[in-house]
């Protein structure tokens, strides 16, 4: 059964005559006389009554066109559809995002590709990069805005920035003045740290590691404004990107000695599609967002 007899049954039986459906479908009589006595055939029924001038529908063929009806109107609304994906009018992407991203960096990138791509919809799964990786590699998420410093070869990467990772202190603390500070200094140092799952948490576990220190950690969070509300509250200090306390007038961010620095960019799986949708946010990206 083929999609064209379907279409020239159906014309035939609404207009209830085979010529006019050939006229209206720009093909020849016999093409759709030959279309329907092989739907018939493969059918096992007969479908049209052709005894009288105009054609009548056997009642086989009454609830064979109730059905088809119903398939063929699906069928160009799923044509109808793509086209709207094919013409960017349409389309949704799922996106994965950190904290860091999430709080400072897309609020602007969204805002600009809405303007630009006003009907598509991007749903954000918030999580550490790490995680996010992981949800890629597994064909969970479309895209991720990830770190992308130490990425697999699973996945495919477009770089948006770089960011320098700070000490984050409270201005009274007794380091605030500094220009740089140690690693080493902070040993011993209660600490709120981004939660594990965190890729900017697993460079700094691993910078103290090599120097033999076990960072003090109090607390764990996924929320940059309440990391940052607790070191300006005194309560421990941080390690952050510059961008997420550059405004702050009660936390101070001060480089380390020996600098660390993460790669925000786009990352993909390798052998997943990329819908058209996915492909222009990827493009925006590109176009829109200046790599430091």
């Amino acid at each position: 059964m083929e999609l064209r007899q379907l279409e020239y049954f159906y014309m035939a039986s609404s207009l209830r005559n085979i010529t006019r459906a050939a006229q209206r479908l720009h093909v020849s009589q016999p093409n759709i006389t030959v279309a329907i006595q092989k739907l018939e055939s493969e059918l096992g029924v007969q479908l049209l009554d052709r005894s009288q001038k105009l054609l009548t529908l056997t009642p086989e063929g009454k609830v064979f066109l109730s059905r088809i009806e119903v398939a063929l109107e699906n069928i160009r609304d799923a044509v109808r559809e793509l086209d709207d994906y094919k013409n960017l009018q349409k389309g949704a992407v799922k996106i994965g995002i950190p904290p860091i991203v999430g709080a400072y960096l897309f609020p602007k990138i969204f805002s600009h590709f809405q303007q630009h791509h006003p009907s598509l919809e991007l749903s954000i799964v918030e999580d550490g990069s790490m995680s996010i990786r992981q949800a890629l590699e597994n064909g969970e998420l479309d895209l991720g805005m990830v770190i992308t410093t130490g990425i697999g070869n699973l996945l495919s990467t477009q770089p948006i920035l770089k960011e320098e990772i700070v000490v984050c202190l409270p201005v009274s603390h007794r380091l605030a003045s500094r220009e740089k500070i140690a690693l080493e200094e902070l040993a011993g140092e209660p600490l709120t740290m981004l939660k594990k799952g965190s890729y900017h948490r697993h460079v700094l576990m691993m910078a103290f590691k090599e120097l033999g220190i076990t960072p003090n950690i109090i607390l764990s969070s996924n929320q940059v404004e309440t990391i940052k509300g607790l070191v300006a509250r005194k309560v421990g200090v941080s390690f952050l990107p510059r961008v997420t306390v550059e405004d702050s007038d009660k936390i101070v961010g001060i480089p380390l000695e020996e600098p660390l620095y993460i790669d925000i960019g786009l990352a993909w799986k390798k052998d997943r599609y990329i819908s058209r949708a996915g492909r222009a946010f990827i493009d925006f990206c590109s176009s829109h967002l200046t790599k430091k």
